[in-house]
């Protein structure tokens, strides 16, 4: 049998195998129901400042609009104490925290997958260095790393919250792919690409990297949920979001003291949109590893 008559065989079991995990993925109910919270806030973070009536940032006491207002059929989330729609800052507050979770997430997927491909393919002392620096970052809180690093800059740059906690995820991500790459390195399609003389990148990249996207989809779908909370914590605290950025946890942040008071509304709506976005990646993450039987 030839080397291209055994690529072909390859790419085709790789794509009927996909098309299995697609059909499994569209029957799990975790995953649909998943699938359809994130499709909402999705939109919301894409059109959502098209589809409010009121505009987020306006103070409605300047306007004679009454503040720490009830939901009602104007305000339908309320008002906060300024004022202000708490349902057009709910929608419109969606997107920094899902644009800025995306990107960390991506961040992390990209340079931990790229670290254990590589560590797990060449091992040896190379990977046994890698390993212990990735031990050593993995070490440190990704909220306590955070703090110190915005701390130095200023505490509201949402690119260096973007690349910290990226950079936490990569030791994580990367010794799922050096697991997987250990496994696959031992194989006889490795073996005959090496035999063929392809280069490294080659045999990483086009031969490895198709056979480990199982473990590495899951893992990004993991870290994606952790990314939502470790951003709506640093922006509850204050740090990691451009100041007046109607984010949610600046939201609860700036209103929770009021719930002993009978106002719950301008806390309650945006922590259960961090609560109800945090569920659905989970339960999408749920249906792709029981997809992938990981």
């Amino acid at each position: 049998m030839t080397t291209d008559t055994l690529k072909q065989s390859a790419a085709a079991e790789r794509k009927k195998i996909r098309k299995e995990r697609f059909a499994q993925l569209r029957k799990n109910k975790a995953f649909i129901v998943g699938a359809v919270i994130l499709t909402f806030w999705v939109l919301c973070a894409l059109v959502g400042k098209f589809l409010v009536r009121i505009n987020p940032d306006e103070l409605g006491f300047l306007n004679g609009v009454e503040t720490d207002l009830a939901p009602n059929a104007t305000n339908w989330f309320g008002t906060d104490s300024n004022g202000r729609d708490v349902f057009s800052r709910v929608i419109v507050g969606s997107r920094p925290i899902i644009v800025m979770a995306t990107l960390a997430t991506v961040l992390g997927t990209v340079l931990g997958a790229s670290i254990g491909l590589v560590s797990g393919y060449l091992k040896g002392w190379f990977d046994v260095i890698v390993m212990r620096i990735l031990d050593a970052i993995s070490a440190m809180p990704v909220l306590v790393l955070a703090l110190l690093a915005l701390s130095a800059v200023g505490g509201s740059s949402s690119v260096v919250t973007i690349c910290i906690i990226g950079f936490v995820f990569t030791p994580i991500i990367a010794r799922t792919v050096r697991a997987a790459v250990l496994n696959e390195a031992e194989l006889d399609y490795v073996a005959a690409a090496k035999l063929r003389t392809e280069r490294m990148p080659h045999i990483l990249f086009k031969e490895i990297l198709p056979n480990v996207l199982p473990p590495i989809i899951v893992e990004f779908t993991v870290r994606l949920g952790y990314a939502v909370f470790a951003i709506a914590t640093l922006s509850f605290l204050g740090v990691g979001v451009e100041l007046g950025s109607p984010n949610w946890g600046s939201q609860v942040a700036d209103h929770y003291n009021l719930i002993f008071s009978g106002l719950w509304w301008s806390t309650i709506f945006p922590a259960g949109a961090i609560a109800t976005l945090a569920i659905g990646i989970n339960l999408i993450a749920d249906g792709v590893t029981e997809a992938f039987e990981l």
